[in-house]
């Protein structure tokens, strides 16, 4: 049984893979102090909890923290008795090599996606992830990661709206009721959605225009679906495409190794 492990700047999620299907996924917050031990406590007592009775033979690990690398290999090494792929490293080889500017380090959580959109999609997309920061990943004909744009993330652009300006409430995002807001927190609400919309739209048309093409665009992340719902940004919204494009680069190594 695969172990899919995606560590991100806010959450860490973990997935079980069984060859077919994602049998759990759960969500942590990432902590780099958190020892092999706790991640193990944290992990079995949920499979316990959901009866799953299962061995986990395999893992592979995207991780943008590395600090936190380290403690998921012990965790691997110790209690799973194996030695996990991680992408990025030179033992995890990718389906198609990326083609960017020599030295460029790439988030491995971009290299993760551009992976699972092609293998669902094909090539030719614009790959846009709603995390910490906002990503759009350009995915050639080939399915080879070519560069892309990073943007600040919805949420962290409100916290800094928030922790900037002492007069400005933390608020959460959400699709305003009109454009022109009539109290502080509508006002910050319209600026945010409606500056987010134009700022994936616009992007991804210059990707098109840049590249002479026509690109489908593949969202991912938690606040995609928020996004769609004023206007038609994506052709489609992956719910899960880190965690499937982590099999198909485990695959891969298995395949290739």
């Amino acid at each position: 049984m695969l172990l899919t492990i995606d560590c991100g700047n806010t959450n860490t999620v973990f997935s079980i893979w069984d060859g077919t299907a994602f049998l759990a996924t759960w969500r942590t917050s990432t902590e780099w102090q958190r020892t092999a031990d706790q991640y193990y406590v944290w992990l079995s007592t949920l499979m316990e909890f959901q009866k799953l009775d299962v061995e986990i033979t395999d893992v592979i690990i995207s991780s943008t923290v590395p600090r936190v690398v380290f403690n998921l290999r012990v965790l691997c090494d110790r209690y799973f008795n194996c030695r996990p792929y991680v992408v990025g490293k030179a033992d995890c080889m990718l389906p198609a090599p990326p083609r960017v500017d020599e030295g460029t380090q790439i988030g491995p959580d971009r290299l993760v996606n551009t992976a699972g959109a092609y293998d669902r999609c094909g090539g030719d997309l614009i790959v846009v992830d709603f995390g910490t920061a906002t990503t759009f990943d350009v995915v050639d004909t080939d399915g080879a990661y070519v560069g892309g744009v990073i943007a600040p993330g919805v949420n962290l652009s409100l916290e800094a709206l928030h922790s900037a300006a002492a007069a400005l409430p933390h608020v959460d995002i959400t699709k305003p009721q009109a454009v022109v807001g009539t109290n502080t927190v509508a006002c910050m609400q319209s600026g945010v959605f409606w500056g987010y919309v134009g700022l994936v739209r616009e992007i991804c048309a210059r990707i098109k225009a840049e590249r002479a093409r026509d690109m489908r665009v593949i969202s991912t992340g938690g606040l995609a679906p928020l996004f769609q719902q004023t206007e038609k940004l994506f052709d489609d919204f992956q719910d899960d495409l880190t965690m499937h494009g982590l099999t198909v680069i485990h695959r891969f190594n298995k395949e290739n190794n």
